[in-house]
C-alpha cells in the first residue's frame, strides 16, 4: 500500500500530540511494508526532502503573504496539495482509471485533523481516490462548545472533514462519542484505534551517579519530584495542579513540581503559583528536547496530567511506559488505558482536593504505587506498541481500498 499522509506538524516540528503520532505511526507502517510518504510544514534546519526509517518526508513553504493563522493554514495546504500532487502523478502516470489499474498496490490519502484537509479533499476530488481522516480533538471539545466566529469556521471544517473521508479514525471511546455528538458522524463509520508508544525509548544507560546528577538541576534530593507535561493551555490543567500543591505540601512537605512545556498560559499559571505562595515550589522548564525529557521521566517520583479535556492522552502514556506512578484525572480518553488502582490512580475532574489525595497517595504508599506502575508499563509493552497498532491501521486502509475498488465512485 501506497500512504500518503498530510500533517501540518511532523518532528522537529512539534506543536502538539498529533507530530509524534504521524511520526511513529508512519515509521511502523514503513516498517510492516507499507510505502509511506508524509506531506508537511517546514522547519528551520531539516532538509526538504529526506527518508528517515523507512518513511519519506516531503516538506514545504507555506505561499505568502499570510496575515492570520486561517490564511496560513491555507496557504501551507496550497504548497502541500501541490507537492502530494507531484507525487500522484508520478505514481499514477498512464494508469487511468486508477481503481481499474492491474497493480495490486493501493494508493490511500490520509489526513490528519482539519489542518490538512483543504489539500486532502482537494487531492481526493481530483484523483479520484480514496481519502481517510484521523480527527485528533475537536473544536467543540477543547472549547466546551463553539463560542466564537474563529471556533465556528474550524468547527464547520472539521464536520466536512469527516463527512468527506471514507473512514475516520479516532483514538478512544471518548472520542468516537464526541465525533458522533458534535460533527454528526454516523458511528459505523468511526475507528477507533489508540495512540501508541515506543517504550523501547526509555531502555536507555542512565547510571546512579549519573541521574543524580541530573536530578539534581531540578529538585534537592530530599524533595519528591512531581513532573507534569504538555501543551501550556488550559484543557491541560496546569491551573489545577498548581490549585492542588498547597494542599500536598500540607501532607507531604518535601514536594516539588515541575512543568515541562512551553505557551501563552505559563504566564497565567507562574502568576498562580506567586499568589498561592508555592512559587519557589514550582519549576518551569520550557520546551526542553526529548531526550532531556525522557530522563525527567527516569528521575521524578509521580507523573501528574489533571486535563479538563484529554482525547487520549500520549503523555501519561509516556509515563507508564518509564515506569512511573501515574495519577490523571477522569477525562476523556485516560479512561480507555488507565485502570483505576491496577496501573494508575485516577482523580475527579477539575478537582485539586482530588488530585491532592492521588498524589500524596502515591507518594506515602511507594510500595503499591510501584506494582501499579510496573503494572502500567507491561500495558504500555503490550497493549500499545506501534506495531500492534500499525496492523489495526492497515486493516483500515485494506478495508477502504478493497471497498473503493468494488464502488461506484
Amino acid at each position: 500500500m501506497r500512504v500518503l499522509m498530510l500533517s501540518w506538524e511532523y518532528p522537529p516540528k512539534i506543536i502538539g500530540g498529533i507530530a509524534r503520532h504521524v511520526e511513529e505511526i508512519a515509521w511502523s507502517l514503513a516498517k510492516q511494508g507499507d510505502e509511506v510518504h508524509v506531506v508537511t510544514c517546514e522547519f528551520p534546519g531539516a532538509p526538504f526532502e529526506e527518508e528517515y526509517n523507512g518513511v519519506y518526508i516531503h516538506r514545504v513553504t507555506p505561499y505568502s503573504p499570510t496575515d492570520n493563522f486561517v490564511h496560513w493554514v491555507h496557504q501551507l495546504n496550497a504548497a502541500m496539495r501541490d507537492r502530494a500532487d507531484a507525487l500522484l502523478r508520478e505514481w499514477t502516470a498512464g494508469k487511468t482509471p486508477i481503481k481499474k489499474r492491474a497493480e495490486k498496490q493501493g494508493i490511500i490519502i490520509h489526513a490528519h485533523d482539519w489542518l490538512a484537509y483543504f489539500s486532502g479533499v482537494a487531492l481526493k476530488n481530483q484523483y479520484k481516490l480514496p481519502f481517510v481522516a484521523t480527527i485528533h480533538a475537536t473544536e467543540f471539545g477543547r472549547n466546551n462548545g463553539i463560542n466564537t466566529e474563529i471556533q465556528r469556521y474550524i468547527h464547520s471544517q472539521e464536520w466536512h472533514l469527516a463527512f468527506e473521508a471514507w473512514r475516520v479514525i479516532v483514538c478512544s471511546g471518548f472520542m468516537k462519542g464526541e465525533v458522533e455528538f458534535a460533527l454528526q458522524t454516523p458511528g459505523d463509520k468511526i475507528d477507533i484505534i489508540p495512540n501508541g508508544i515506543h517504550a523501547e525509548k526509555f531502555d536507555f544507560d542512565f547510571p546512579p551517579e549519573e541521574a543524580a546528577a541530573f536530578r539534581a538541576q531540578y529538585a534537592a534530593p530530599e524533595e519528591k519530584i512531581i513532573l507534569t507535561a504538555g501543551r501550556m493551555v488550559r484543557e491541560k490543567g496546569g491551573h489545577i495542579l498548581i490549585g492542588a500543591l498547597p494542599k500536598i505540601r500540607a501532607q507531604y512537605h518535601d514536594a516539588k513540581l515541575v512543568i515541562v512545556g512551553s505557551g501563552g498560559y505559563r504566564a497565567y499559571l507562574s502568576q498562580l503559583a506567586k499568589d498561592m505562595g508555592v512559587e519557589r515550589h514550582v519549576y518551569f522548564t520550557g520546551f526542553i528536547p526529548d531526550d532531556v525529557l525522557l530522563r525527567l521521566y527516569k528521575v521524578c517520583d509521580v507523573a501528574s496530567f489533571p486535563s479538563l479535556y484529554e482525547p487520549f492522552g500520549i503523555v501519561a502514556l509516556e509515563a507508564m511506559a518509564a515506569g512511573v506512578p501515574v495519577v490523571v484525572s477522569d477525562a476523556g480518553g485516560y479512561r480507555d488505558f488507565v485502570r483505576p488502582e491496577i496501573n494508575g490512580t485516577m482523580t475527579w475532574l477539575n478537582n485539586s482536593d482530588s488530585l491532592a489525595w492521588g498524589i500524596v497517595r502515591v507518594l506515602k504508599d511507594p510500595g503499591h504505587a510501584n506494582w501499579m506502575a510496573d503494572n502500567a508499563r507491561k500495558d504500555a509493552l503490550e497493549l500499545f506498541n506501534w506495531d500492534r497498532i500499525a496492523v489495526v491501521t492497515r486493516d483500515v486502509y485494506k478495508r477502504v481500498w478493497s471497498e473503493y475498488q468494488a464502488s461506484d465512485w
